[in-house]
């Protein structure tokens, strides 16, 4: 009523404000105010302002300017109470409070408000009451035998402890006992605290800004310091003057008697019968303390010394996990030619919240490489140890060879087999960088991003099949492979959800969001990756990785480019991957008016292999060099038995395969190759 409330704006007040209350209220020492919701203006009567020992000078018609006279944990309470009737659609509120007056003594006061509402139910003024109500509560202290001041001391502790509840950090400690309103509930000028630490003790917090002592950052706890002194004896230290201060601890008085302090109280912090630290507070214009004070100061002690060894349980805990999860990633990322590539990782700052996300970065053979990013159920250690069994098995299969398809589900299978019920869910994708091919693998995870040449940025659908484990369960390990070309400049994005997810908030929001965050971001690839961490700092609920891989502008077309692939029998998405590398291969080193003749041909010897034998075919295309540019198509295959030209007949549905391969190619042949032959031809690059 009297410290927010909305703010004033350029709308009139209405035409009956302020309202005139009945005499019969001043002549009760009663004063009224009406408050317009709408322009945030607030009219009080001359009996109202003096209720708040205020002249109408010092009021200039917004609750702002009571400020001075409400202290801040009264307001808030206040605030509180008047938006509560706002929301719930209460017609009328009361409270009592207390002001401080000018001459800086407490005055209580009581306050009741009714709320006018138009016809839809919204609130737009208040018009009530204030009163002096201080005379009425003294008479029923005394009636009732209630101390203010003990419920003022358990209001405090309260008040402390639930602020400490929240902490998870020492930091967080240090936070709620040392700022504005933790001081002023203390009625504390300053605070230190210090921790035990090898046998000395650590001072991690003091204050007044300024007030550091020199020499005193770790001290021993055989010295004669106040906190030494607690924490050799477990016992309170309550300095009732500045005479005694001096008189007990000389060294350090005369260190700090510039901060004028009247007396201090020094606690241990005990948490299962030992010191872990301890803390003091400073005071100015105090006289001693009472008996209730310093059991008030005792029994706060207590709720510090658990909240601290919480946090530091927590503190140790989240280490020793987030340990466990950077032995797991990759010590270095391999420099891979053809592609600039920036990886991250992030844990959650929430105590022990880290555990499943991870990237890597495999070298393949032939100028490719395979890029991991990944995310194991759970946030706890167990989480970790299975990524970093997953994690390598993934670089096992991707290095000996398999198709993206295949390490995906053997890395499926490998995880049901293992004795945990956690899943995961990944993102495998395998680039070419001679030829700018990507294949890529989704197991359940987020789609990826593709940042291109001019800055755009935009989302890769990406058809996907179960996460990691789950499918091996079900029986479902079938993973559509999606091949796109990655062009000389273009970036692909892989991350975790902790890079998108917002509580409450929907994930193609939160996808956009990272999508514009792209668009409008460095092209310096590192820079672009730092500014995408300091995202997921800000957020702070879940751990992240992230990989950024660009095709380098360079190192795109090579002279003497060579590509191959493996074609699984009665594998079709094998055979559609192959035939889209082999046409971005041959665009890719300059021989774009030949490209769809190489690849039917290849498409037909790739058929044939497949059709006529029990085995793969492995098909090959290398750039010769020499008086003219050729593109050499080789398809090998387990069979001796050579292949034979025929005529296909009206109606024949094969047979035209070595036809298309004579007519197409410049040169053909058979040679033999170990165990099978090897059917290939040659291209003229025009």
């Amino acid at each position: 009523m009297c410290h927010g409330g909305p703010v004033p704006s350029s709308a009139s007040p209405p035409e009956d404000w302020p309202a005139h209350p009945d005499r019969s209220l001043s002549l009760n020492r009663m004063g009224s105010f009406d408050w317009d919701l709408v322009t945030g203006l607030m009219h009080m009567d001359a009996a109202a302002l003096e209720v708040f020992d205020t002249t109408a000078d010092a009021y200039d018609g917004r609750p702002e300017s009571l400020g001075p006279r409400v202290p801040a944990v009264e307001a808030a309470r206040l605030d509180a109470l008047v938006s509560s009737a706002l929301k719930s659609g209460s017609e009328s509120y009361g409270a009592y409070f207390r002001i401080r007056c000018r001459d800086g003594l407490p005055r209580w006061t009581h306050t009741q408000g009714r709320v006018l509402r138009d016809r839809d139910g919204r609130p737009y003024r208040i018009i009530g009451i204030v009163r002096d109500a201080t005379e009425e509560l003294s008479h029923s202290a005394e009636r009732l035998g209630l101390d203010d001041e003990r419920r003022r001391q358990t209001s405090v502790v309260e008040s402390t402890t639930a602020a400490l509840a929240h902490a998870r950090t020492v930091k967080d400690v240090i936070d709620a006992l040392g700022d504005a309103h933790g001081l002023e509930r203390l009625g504390s000028m300053g605070m230190v605290m210090g921790l035990v630490e090898a046998g000395r003790i650590h001072l991690v917090a003091e204050g007044p800004e300024g007030s550091f002592v020199p020499g005193t950052r770790y001290t021993r706890i055989d010295e004669q310091y106040p906190m030494s002194e607690v924490v050799r004896s477990l016992q309170p230290r309550f300095l009732d003057s500045a005479e005694e201060f001096a008189a007990d601890y000389p060294a350090l008085w005369a260190k700090i008697s510039a901060m004028r302090i009247s007396a201090a109280a020094y606690l241990p912090l005990i948490a299962q019968a030992r010191p872990i630290g301890a803390i003091g507070l400073l005071y100015q214009d105090k006289d001693g303390f009472t008996q209730d004070e310093r059991n008030l100061l005792v029994a706060l002690g207590s709720s510090i010394a658990q909240s601290l060894q919480r946090a530091m349980l927590l503190e140790q805990e989240h280490d020793l996990a987030e340990g466990l999860q950077q032995a797991m990633l990759p010590r270095r990322i391999p420099a891979v030619t053809g592609a600039e590539i920036a990886v991250r990782y992030r844990s959650a700052r929430m105590g022990q919240d880290i555990g499943g996300d991870w990237y890597d970065v495999v070298s393949l053979p032939g100028g490719r490489v395979g890029a991991v990013i990944g995310d194991v159920q759970g946030h706890d250690t167990h989480a970790a140890a299975v990524m970093g069994q997953l994690r390598i098995v993934l670089r096992a299969y991707a290095a000996e060879g398999h198709a993206p398809a295949t390490v995906i589900a053997r890395a499926s299978v490998f995880l049901h087999e293992l004795d945990t019920d956690r899943f995961a869910t990944c993102t495998y994708a395998e680039a070419d960088l001679s030829t700018g091919v990507l294949q890529i693998v989704r197991a359940g995870h987020l789609d990826p991003l593709l940042r291109t040449r001019d800055g755009d940025c935009r989302r890769l659908p990406v058809e996907g099949g179960m996460p990691l484990g789950l499918s091996a369960e079900f029986g479902r390990l079938e993973y559509p492979v999606t091949t796109v070309e990655l062009d000389p400049g273009e970036t692909l994005l892989l991350c975790t959800d902790g890079l998108v997810e917002q509580p409450g908030a929907d994930l193609d929001d939160g996808i956009r969001f990272l999508t514009d965050l792209v668009r409008n971001g460095s092209s310096d690839l590192q820079r672009l990756a730092d500014r995408l961490c300091e995202v997921a700092d800000d957020r702070g609920d879940d751990d992240m990785a992230l990989l950024l891989l660009r095709r380098r502008d360079e190192d795109a077309p090579q002279a003497g480019g060579r590509f191959q692939q493996h074609v699984a029998p009665g594998d079709p998405e094998a055979l559609v991957a192959a035939r889209h590398m082999i046409g971005a291969a041959v665009r890719a080193w300059g021989a774009r008016g030949r490209a769809d003749e190489i690849e039917l041909v290849a498409d037909e010897l790739i058929v044939n292999a497949l059709m006529h034998t029990d085995g793969p075919a492995i098909v090959t295309l290398r750039v010769l060099t020499g008086p003219e540019r050729r593109i050499r198509v080789e398809v090998e295959d387990r069979s001796s038995a050579l292949p034979r030209r025929r005529e296909a007949g009206d109606a024949g549905v094969s047979g035209r395969g070595l036809m298309l391969v004579d007519r197409l190619a410049d040169c053909w042949g058979v040679e033999p190759r170990g165990s099978g032959k090897c059917v290939w031809c040659e291209f003229v690059m025009g």
